[in-house]
């Protein structure tokens, strides 16, 4: 079995309101770090010239756009985004609507996420959505939709994560936000796990915002959740 390198499985999510602010933490984690996501906030005040200025510098791209509407737009959107040469890219909703997006992006090497239950979600939250299910429940169902329909891999939490492993075997990539090294703040995310937890649990990738963006060493932040992120990968593999 090849040796899994956390460099290539940690993803920064630029969760800022500048391209400016964007870039110079880039640039702080160049050697170190090469996978970034964009989210709603950078897309809405830098567009695709950010992407694209990302994937010329030969980094990769994670576009969180959690793409949901009908069929033949997301068709559409999907195509356009494939083009672009986006390596990962998130959807949401139906079987049918997953499966435009496959189509949609052809025979790229674009790789389609679904979204189960975001980690700031609990239980109650769930409910109040109307479904009368555990949160647990609810990530499997859309696992296996997502499975079924094409995806190449989920969204998930830390805490879903060992089942979708043990449901997909190794047909879905397990995608992880919501990361929070030892002692850290959790924010918003009730069901938050540390990078050890969540590879332990069968994450294959890891996304980290606030706690990089917001330490005041970017670089000391990134390098101590690669430290942590390699350990739980090697211990994983010999088992």
């Amino acid at each position: 079995m090849k040796a899994i390198d956390a460099k290539e499985r940690l993803i920064v999510a630029l969760d800022l309101p500048t391209v400016e602010e964007a870039k110079r933490l880039v640039r702080h984690l160049d050697g170190l770090v090469s996978f970034f996501k964009i989210g709603l906030e950078l897309q809405l005040v830098a567009g695709l010239d950010f992407v694209k200025w990302l994937i010329q510098d030969e980094k990769k791209v994670f576009l969180d756009y959690k793409y949901f509407d009908v069929e033949e737009t997301i068709r559409r959107a999907v195509a356009q985004v494939a083009a672009i040469g986006v390596n990962f890219l998130t959807v949401h909703g139906s079987g049918g609507i997953i499966r435009a997006a496959v189509e949609g992006r052809g025979q790229s090497e674009l790789k389609l996420l679904a979204v189960t239950v975001l980690t700031s979600l609990d239980a109650l939250d769930i409910r109040d959505l109307g479904f009368e299910c555990a949160v647990e429940d609810l990530v499997l169902y859309r696992a296996r939709k997502a499975m079924e329909a094409g995806c190449d891999g989920v969204i998930t939490s830390g805490h879903e994560a060992r089942a979708i492993r043990e449901l997909a075997k190794d047909r879905l990539l397990i995608v992880t936000p919501g990361i929070r090294p030892e002692g850290a703040t959790r924010n918003e995310h009730k069901r938050s796990v540390t990078p050890t937890q969540a590879i332990q649990a069968g994450a294959d990738y890891l996304v980290v915002g606030r706690p990089i963006r917001d330490a005041k060493d970017h670089r000391m932040a990134a390098e101590q959740i690669l430290v942590d992120m390699q350990s739980a990968f090697e211990r994983r593999q010999r088992l």
